[in-house]
């Protein structure tokens, strides 16, 4: 294995956005699996920025690499099919959990079975991963990271089934949460996705070939056709005699992730057969109906913002103006010891545009609002520029509630909506106005039909509180009394 270092930076305070896990890539039968892998997870850069990693197999043995930063970082380079060849890989790009990110968290990971190798990349959460975790340890397993899919490794490994694939699906029927997943087999390539579809996964092909990621802009990174998605609750399985589909787990209505649509998902990318970015551009045309005031100018807080901040603008017919300035060179690891040094590296990364802001009447538009830490950084910053007024709109709900499925969100007592009604809200993030899309408004939005609070079409939980399965390692936790400032899902390294 190698690593640029053991430990990256933790996350910078300044930076106030949700997190989600991971990006996963698999291709089989390629020649030039690593480079194609390298590429794929360039798109995926957005969904993890902390490691990555990729796993080949050449026909006769594994070869592996995992690192701390950016693909580009880790596998540029002309040598990279002579360090990772194989005509089939998986890669894996990561965020980090509240306790850091260290090394042998990395993915793929990998282990040899009795079956043969096996390399593992998954996207999302386990909400029963500390209760599996405490079961194997007792029964004598020996874990060497603190990540949840070395649980799944550990129950691969001890099923009783004879093929792979079964052992697949007899380790994935322990399982419970959100999650998509692609491994590598020394004959197969297999993806996986959580019988609510809570997690996103592609499938396509490139010049006849199969290719997984979780998002479409991968499959256009590499010049790949899209094919459709995995649906929920299925697993693919690829050979060099094709793809077959099976169906392992009982039947469940699909509830995709509606975060991906808000903030995840690149704009670009058709997730569940809708453009990611005609939703964003619905959002904010909703929003506008729900909660306009008169303004001079919309301004998107960027870049996550903007397609909202367009929809918003077409609905008003107020100018659609760049008011704010995002430096795309600046390190996402810029942390000072100082309120004084952080007011400045919110200024090196995002900067006012004068010419647009001074005396005029101004309506910022956010992806979402999680702690506000960063939002009334911005507003000062745009008053400072000269706005005579600043108003504030979140193209999506009030989220007032933490994620157990892959999102690094704050727990409930750091949710700014979940202790403060809009009003306040207002105070705090000192601008003239506040306003939320409302869940009515986005799921009209996603094009859907009203949401059902019954049999909910989405996963929705961080704006309602509705999780779509149980939450076992919460459940026990709570009946312990065992309350921490953290995800109970995941296990903090010290």
């Amino acid at each position: 294995m190698k690593s640029v270092q053991d430990r990256w930076p933790q996350r910078d305070p300044l930076d106030d956005t949700p997190r989600l896990e991971c990006g996963v890539f698999g291709v089989f039968d390629i020649e030039a699996a690593s480079p194609i892998t390298a590429l794929g997870l360039h798109a995926l850069q957005h969904r993890g920025q902390e490691a990555c990693g990729i796993a080949t197999f050449d026909g006769q043995g594994f070869h592996t690499e995992r690192h701390m930063g950016y693909v580009g970082d880790a596998f540029a380079g002309p040598d990279l099919m002579e360090r990772l060849p194989g005509y089939a890989a998986i890669g894996h790009t990561r965020y980090s959990t509240a306790g850091g990110s260290f090394i042998r968290n990395v993915q793929p990971m990998f282990a040899d079975l009795d079956s043969g190798g096996v390399a593992i990349a998954h996207n999302g959460n386990l909400t029963n991963f500390l209760t599996l975790r405490q079961q194997l340890v007792a029964d004598g397993a020996i874990f060497q990271s603190t990540s949840d899919s070395e649980v799944i490794l550990h129950l691969i490994a001890r099923s009783r089934r004879a093929r792979m694939v079964e052992k697949f699906i007899d380790a994935l029927s322990r399982i419970e949460g959100g999650y998509a997943l692609v491994a590598l087999s020394n004959k197969k390539l297999i993806g996986v996705r959580d019988p609510l579809g809570i997690r996103p996964l592609v499938l396509g092909d490139l010049d006849g070939k199969y290719v997984l990621a979780s998002e479409t802009c991968a499959l256009d990174m590499i010049g790949a056709k899209f094919v459709r998605d995995i649906e929920h609750g299925e697993m693919v399985v690829i050979d060099h005699d094709g793809i077959e589909s099976l169906r392992p787990f009982p039947a469940a209505r699909a509830r995709p992730c509606i975060f991906e649509y808000v903030y995840f998902a690149r704009p670009d990318s058709v997730v569940n057969g809708r453009s990611v970015y005609e939703v964003r551009k619905r959002m904010g045309r909703r929003l506008a109906q729900e909660s306009h005031v008169d303004v001079d100018v919309i301004v998107p807080v960027p870049d996550s913002g903007v397609p909202a901040a367009l929809g918003y603008a077409q609905e008003t017919g107020v100018p659609f103006e760049m008011g704010i300035i995002r430096n795309h060179y600046v390190g996402r690891t810029f942390i000072q010891p100082t309120q004084g040094a952080r007011e400045l590296g919110v200024r090196m990364k995002l900067s006012p545009n004068h010419s647009v802001l001074a005396g005029k009447r101004v309506m910022l538009i956010d992806d979402s609002i999680v702690r506000g830490t960063n939002s009334v950084r911005v507003v000062r910053m745009v008053r400072e520029a000269g706005a005579a007024e600043v108003h504030l709109r979140s193209a999506s709900p009030p989220i007032k509630w933490p994620d157990f499925y892959g999102i690094d969100m704050p727990d409930r007592d750091k949710l700014l909506a979940a202790n403060h009604s809009v009003e306040e809200i207002a105070k705090i993030l000192e601008v003239d106005s506040m306003g939320y899309l409302s869940v009515d408004g986005l799921y009209a939005a996603m094009n859907s039909e009203p949401r059902d609070p019954k049999n909910p079409q989405f996963t929705d939980h961080y704006f309602t509180g509705d999780y779509p399965t149980r939450l076992l390692d919460r459940e026990i936790a709570e009946g312990r009394n065992d309350t921490a400032d953290r995800q109970l899902s995941f296990l903090v390294d010290a």
